[in-house]
């Protein structure tokens, strides 16, 4: 029993917008790591950020749900402005942890953090030797499928992280944790996923779109994968 209006044209479907927290500094001004917990957006960021909120002004959005962490509320709150929709936390959407950098042999470590989601299908994986990838795909898929239960909204928007979208959508689009390293996300780029639901469960997902850039759709001079824009500076100080 369809418990939402659904999608015009459609009978049980929703669209779900994910979308990754704009540009965030995570090492001081001598190149030192900070705490990646309460790092907030850079004003790069929120530009990115706003020319996102801008490309998706006409999208009705019912819902506005991010991790809970600061860079991840900041851009939550710049897309809700306006909008009269209250951004709601949600823990199930926190990013994905990699381990203790100096506990990682230094030969290793490119490959670990550079290359970390690549080999995320093979048992027992865990990213930069932190969080085991399937058990947070679990947890992250879980948390949206919770969100595709409740009932009374058509369009939500997820403002979350790197990791947690990648995860999503390689679910999405049925290859489990084989597509993970594939899937890179450009900060305040968002992916749009339609979801047919049934009863509370989703039967069917849809892919309308990826990694879309706003600021830059053609990602010119977008040359670095995402895991080299964070980790290569920490790479560095080897």
């Amino acid at each position: 029993m369809t418990t939402f209006t659904p999608l015009a044209g459609t009978t049980a479907r929703r669209r779900v917008v994910l979308m990754r927290h704009g540009h965030v500094s995570y090492y001081d001004s001598a190149g030192q790591p900070l705490n990646p917990k309460t790092a907030p957006l850079t004003d790069e960021g929120r530009g990115q950020v706003r020319a996102t909120a801008e490309a998706l002004k006409d999208v009705p959005f019912d819902r506005i749900v991010c991790s809970g962490l600061p860079r991840t509320r900041e851009t939550a709150e710049i897309v809700a402005d306006g909008r009269g929709v209250s951004v709601e936390d949600d823990p199930g959407f926190l990013e994905i942890r990699a381990g203790r950098y100096r506990l990682i042999p230094r030969e290793e470590r490119a490959a670990a953090y550079l290359y970390g989601f690549d080999g995320a299908h093979l048992p027992g994986a865990r990213f930069a030797g932190g969080d085991a990838i399937a058990e947070v795909q679990a947890r992250v898929v879980a948390a949206l499928e919770r969100w595709l239960a409740k009932p009374g909204w058509t369009h939500l928007l997820l403002a979350a992280h790197d990791g947690v979208n990648r995860l999503l959508l390689s679910w999405a689009c049925g290859a489990g944790l084989a597509a993970v390293g594939s899937f890179d996300q450009d900060y305040a780029a968002f992916s749009v996923l339609d979801v047919d639901v049934e009863d509370g469960r989703a039967t069917r997902r849809i892919l309308k779109a990826v990694n879309v850039t706003p600021g830059n759709l053609s990602k010119a001079g977008r040359h670095e994968t995402s895991m080299e824009q964070v980790f290569r500076p920490l790479l560095a100080l080897d």
